[in-house]
């Protein structure tokens, strides 16, 4: 009759045969009663719902120890939308009064008509399902306020204080006038990969939950644009460091499997309305974040030494350093640049980016020069600023030069001796591979050869066919376009110049030996 609904029913009586005579009365299978409990007074009777949490309580009135009244009220502390039915074999107007009063379903006489027993027990699942109902309504409200009030909580209070107040109100209601936010600290945390947790997000924070009302520390949660968790911590008590410092190591141990992160915890705030000091104090410490190591908690108390006055100087000396040739002496000059930013609390993660971008453009000019072949991710402004977006940590932007001035002295040296024509051929391809048209003809015809001259002569110079060289070249570059997640398949297929993605799959996993969704889930680990 109930389909899948399930309830927990508590008999208490003090009569054994009459809790056995009840319980082959029940028909369980047809009522939806998932498990019976039995108790013989009203003390044990407290004591089996505190530990069973029953839906609904068939209880004798008149018990030793304590009556079924009186244990009904106690339940009723903690469990206040538990379904009563009394029995009694008396006709006792008070305690009838008082079943009502304390707003049993029913009220039926002994001995127990089982018809009378299952029409009462029938209401008393429909009133247990109205109650659920209207507590999953009710959690839904109070969990829709949390996350608004959380949003308008990184606002200046007094640009939405009106709206602060209202839902405040709702909170207050749901959890009646308990946890208030007389204590705040907000703490961020920033995801490299927001698709990896975000059907996460809401089991973490849940538990976060759980983890810490037992410590009186109540949470709220917001997501602020793509990549950011805001979780706003309070209580009415101050909040310790060694609590902000265990709610950190959750967060560690929630996310650790995510990727990349960091935390950063803002200031310890008195009253809702300086909420915002908290975040802002968090959002700057996230800012400096960038040139500390990936999964570090920001903290107010991270500390550095400047030495950014080394920066300009070091950078103006990499034009003249690089283009002398000695590899040694630019990565030294670049070992220096590094140990002048990393974690830093004076620099600004933009004016770091504006040095890189002039260490990019230059090598980018030192291949033209010396004719090696054109890097495209370097090839015009917007590409490099691509490129520094894409890098989570100063870390990561830092291994991209290094990569490639490792790349620049790696062709260099094996330019000496390459033929200017292979170079030609090789840089149009690099200037081409991303058109799906390209062909052995469009080459010919660029390089002034004949088509059968070009590919002998491309042969006999590197070894490789011209059509192998393409569709290496093209593979490469579809490996890197797989290191960043953010990255369709299938527009990379697009983007390495092919229209047919399953045509293009199986080209990179004979050339890679994986499939490209096996070989991101390989780089990505």
């Amino acid at each position: 009759m109930w389909g899948n609904i399930f309830m927990k029913l508590l008999i208490v009586d003090d009569e054994e045969l009459t809790r056995n005579g009840l319980i082959q009365s029940i028909d369980s299978n047809r009522l939806g009663i998932d498990s019976i409990i039995l108790a013989d007074d009203g003390i044990n009777g407290l004591s089996m719902a505190k530990e069973h949490h029953p839906d609904i309580i068939l209880s004798d009135v008149r018990m030793p120890r304590m009556d079924g009244i009186k244990m009904l009220e106690k339940i009723q502390e903690f469990a206040p939308n538990v379904s009563a039915i009394f029995m009694s074999g008396y006709s006792d107007k008070d305690y009838l009064l008082s079943a009502i009063k304390m707003g049993a379903i029913n009220y039926i006489e002994k001995p127990i008509d089982p018809q009378e027993l299952h029409s009462a027990i029938q209401k008393a699942i429909e009133q247990c399902l109205r109650f659920q109902r209207e507590s999953a309504a009710e959690e839904m409200n109070a969990n829709q306020a949390a996350s608004s009030l959380a949003y308008y909580l990184t606002m200046p209070y007094n640009t939405c204080s009106d709206s602060v107040k209202e839902l405040e109100k709702l909170f207050y209601k749901h959890y009646n006038n308990l946890n208030k936010f007389k204590y705040i600290s907000t703490i961020i945390v920033k995801l490299k990969y927001a698709s990896e947790a975000s059907s996460k997000l809401q089991y973490i924070y849940q538990r976060l939950r759980a983890d810490f009302a037992q410590y009186h520390i109540h949470i709220i949660f917001t997501e602020k644009r793509l990549f950011h968790l805001v979780y706003h911590i309070y209580a009415d008590s101050p909040i310790s460091d060694k609590n902000i410092q265990d709610f950190c190591e959750h967060l560690q141990f929630a996310f650790a499997e995510e990727g990349d992160y960091y935390v950063a915890v803002g200031d310890v705030v008195e009253g809702i309305e300086n909420a915002y000091h908290s975040y802002e104090s968090a959002v700057i410490l996230l800012q400096k974040s960038f040139f500390f190591k990936p999964c570090t908690i920001m903290l107010k108390t991270t500390t550095s030494i400047d030495k950014s006055h080394n920066i300009e100087a070091t950078v103006n000396k990499f034009s003249t350093t690089l283009d002398s040739g000695d590899d040694a002496k630019v990565k030294a000059l670049l070992d220096e640049l590094y140990n002048s930013c990393i974690n830093s609390t004076v620099l600004l993660p933009n004016q770091v980016k504006t040095y890189y971008f002039s260490l990019f453009t230059e090598i980018y000019r030192q291949r033209e020069k010396n004719q090696l072949i054109t890097d495209i991710s370097i090839k015009n402004n917007e590409s490099i600023m691509d490129i520094m977006d894409s890098c989570f940590s100063y870390t990561t932007l830092h291994q991209l030069l290094v990569e490639k001035v490792e790349a620049f002295f790696s062709d260099l040296n094996s330019n000496v001796a390459e033929n200017k024509i292979i170079y030609l051929i090789k840089n149009y391809i690099a200037n081409n591979y991303g058109n799906a048209s390209l062909s052995v003809k469009d080459i010919s015809e660029y390089a002034h050869l004949s088509v059968s001259y070009l590919c002998t002569f491309f042969k006999s110079e590197t070894g490789n066919t011209l059509n192998q060289y393409i569709t290496e070249y093209r593979m490469e570059k579809a490996k890197q376009m797989l290191f960043d997640p953010r990255n369709k398949i299938s527009d990379i297929s697009e983007q390495v110049g092919y229209n047919d993605g399953n045509y293009f799959g199986k080209s990179f996993k004979k050339i890679v030996g994986l499939s490209p969704s096996e070989y991101r889930e390989k780089v990505m680990r």
